[in-house]
């Protein structure tokens, strides 16, 4: 496993027992107005909006919430007007790093970000340095103890995935965005569990860490989803499972 899907896989971890709730719907919120002022609060014609609000219903977050955050959107209700910013940057051994923000302040913002890469090893690149190494894809991981592998092969191709990877304790479904939701209400509807399903940004390529820079890559990975401005993180490290318990 790796990559993101790796990074996803430990903060599904920590969040269980950390139970950082505020933090993560606040970010939600955000991405929820961000996306009804982009394309409209009505979530069957904004395909962003109606994945903001399935992240939002799985963290178990209140219709109210929801509902305020798309007025908010939508200017039925005064609110913050929020800046969409993507960062680059490398992290300790060169991994590529893709920072998504929304943030009432820019400033504030990409001062944090630079200290945040400069303080674990890494440093902040130019525009499109490392956007290339990324693809946008739908990504369904589903522990192995969940599933036969050759049944969710069966369902998730039928409903139009492209691939399902065999990732040491996981099976990743992965799938073009425009694909996602069947593909997602297909498993559901077979009654498979699964860990994360979420569209993001898979990497072509990936970077083998261990020893310090795997620590210090993960540190920054924890220090910029720390972060109130930061919406969402991807990079291309590679650190085997031996490696992680090694440092627990």
């Amino acid at each position: 496993m790796s990559g993101h899907s790796k990074w996803s896989s430990i903060k599904h971890k920590k969040g269980a027992a950390d139970a950082k709730r505020g933090k993560i719907f606040t970010k939600l919120i955000k991405e929820i107005t961000v996306a009804a002022r982009m394309g409209g609060g009505d979530a069957d014609g904004n395909p962003r909006l109606r994945s903001a609000i399935i992240a939002a219903k799985a963290e178990n977050m209140p219709k109210e919430n929801i509902e305020r955050a798309i007025k908010k959107g939508t200017g039925e209700i005064e609110g913050v007007s929020y800046d969409e910013i993507t960062y680059e940057g490398y992290g300790p051994g060169g991994v590529a790093v893709l920072v998504e923000c929304l943030t009432d302040n820019r400033n504030r913002t990409v001062a944090e970000v630079k200290h945040l890469f400069e303080r674990n090893g890494g440093s902040l690149g130019e525009p499109g340095c490392v956007a290339w190494t990324f693809e946008k894809k739908g990504l369904i991981a589903v522990d192995k103890s969940k599933a036969n592998e050759e049944a969710l092969l069966e369902t998730a191709l039928e409903a139009g995935a492209e691939d399902v990877r065999d990732e040491e304790d996981q099976f990743e479904v992965i799938s073009d965005p425009g694909d996602f939701e069947a593909v997602k209400e297909a498993i559901d509807k077979a009654k498979v569990e699964y860990e994360l399903a979420e569209i993001t940004m898979i990497p072509k390529s990936t970077v083998k860490l261990d020893g310090k820079k795997a620590q210090q890559m993960l540190n920054l990975m924890q220090g910029l989803e720390d972060n109130d401005d930061v919406s969402h993180v991807y990079a291309n490290f590679d650190i085997s499972d031996d490696v992680l318990e090694a440092m627990d």
